[in-house]
């Protein structure tokens, strides 16, 4: 049976990404980090946008609405991904 990811708190994303994290700085072997935010936030989002508009079949109002987004912004964060031509 395949197990529902929690959409509130401690979900399968957050500990994912967490999971990540620890995996990146274990990497950094004591280097200092620098830029966490963008690099996270970019990541997740460029995933986040091809995963659900590939679910929604390619249509961009669809992918819009289910990410609760306008789609002109969806447009625009596809674009800045080099998710559309």
């Amino acid at each position: 049976m395949k197990r529902k990811a929690t959409l509130n708190g401690r979900n399968e994303i957050g500990r994912s990404i967490e999971h990540s994290l620890d995996e990146y700085f274990r990497k950094l072997d004591g280097e200092p980090a620098g830029g966490i935010y963008d690099m996270v936030i970019g990541h997740v989002e460029r995933t986040l946008l091809a995963a659900v508009l590939e679910r929604a079949g390619g249509n961009q109002t669809l992918a819009a609405d289910m990410l609760g987004v306008n789609r002109n912004t969806l447009r625009a964060k596809l674009a800045k991904y080099k998710l559309v031509s």
